[in-house]
């Protein structure tokens, strides 16, 4: 079963796989940045007076929530560019990174609606007076006093989304793109081994996963003393 291992437990291939962990932090990162910023919209959208706004905010976050992050990459890879040839009859070349970047975030946002909307929900309503009563406008509240309120109670989901992004990264090795795990896949196929890859490669998710677990028990602490 390890018959290879001891030829591919390489400073190559480890490092091989070290830049395919590194990919799959960065990926992780812009889709939770982007993410955030689409549940700050959706969020918003929620709470909206306007029925139609409130309308798409939550088409939005049940569409996205209701279906298969590997689908939704797999219908920008494929499903979008051909409507794009059906249109125009242009060819679209998408980057596989990016289209993993978009789909990850549109994913991700659609969750981060939904901590952000209870994180907001969360502060204490005379706060929202405070500040009408301050003459601020209903996004000077927002930006100036709810939200940094709001983000203080997040951050323990928010960890817990960026490492469920980081391991969901692992999806968009089936449109072509080498992270962490396509790195083990082309390792296994190199060698006949897909065991010894593929465990490596889960020793480096751990050690991603539980740094950043770490990381934001730190955070949390950290936040709970300013308090």
């Amino acid at each position: 079963m390890f018959a290879a291992f001891d030829k591919i437990f390489t400073p190559e291939n480890i490092l091989y796989l070290a830049k395919g962990a590194v990919i799959s932090l960065i990926i992780a990162a812009l889709s939770l940045l982007f993410g955030i910023i689409l549940g700050i919209i959706g969020a918003s959208a929620k709470r909206s007076k306007f029925f139609i706004i409130r309308m798409l905010g939550n088409i939005y976050v049940e569409v996205i929530r209701g279906t298969p992050m590997l689908l939704q990459i797999l219908l920008l890879f494929s499903v979008v560019p051909s409507i794009y040839t059906a249109f125009t009859g242009d060819v679209l070349r998408m980057n596989t990174y990016l289209i993993g970047v978009i789909a990850m975030s549109i994913n991700s946002g659609a969750y981060s609606t939904e901590l952000i909307r209870s994180g907001i929900n969360g502060v204490d309503k005379g706060q929202w007076e405070a500040c009408e009563t301050l003459g601020l406008t209903h996004w000077q509240t927002m930006k100036l006093v709810i939200l940094p309120q709001a983000f203080k109670r997040i951050v323990p989901p928010m960890i817990s989304e960026f490492i469920t992004l980081i391991k969901d990264s692992s999806l968009i090795s089936c449109i072509g793109a080498v992270e962490l795990l396509k790195g083990a896949q082309v390792i296994g196929a190199e060698y006949f081994d897909v065991m010894s890859p593929y465990c490596l490669a889960a020793v480096f998710y751990l050690i991603m996963t539980i740094s950043i677990s770490y990381l934001g028990r730190y955070v949390e602490r950290k936040l709970a003393e300013s308090d």
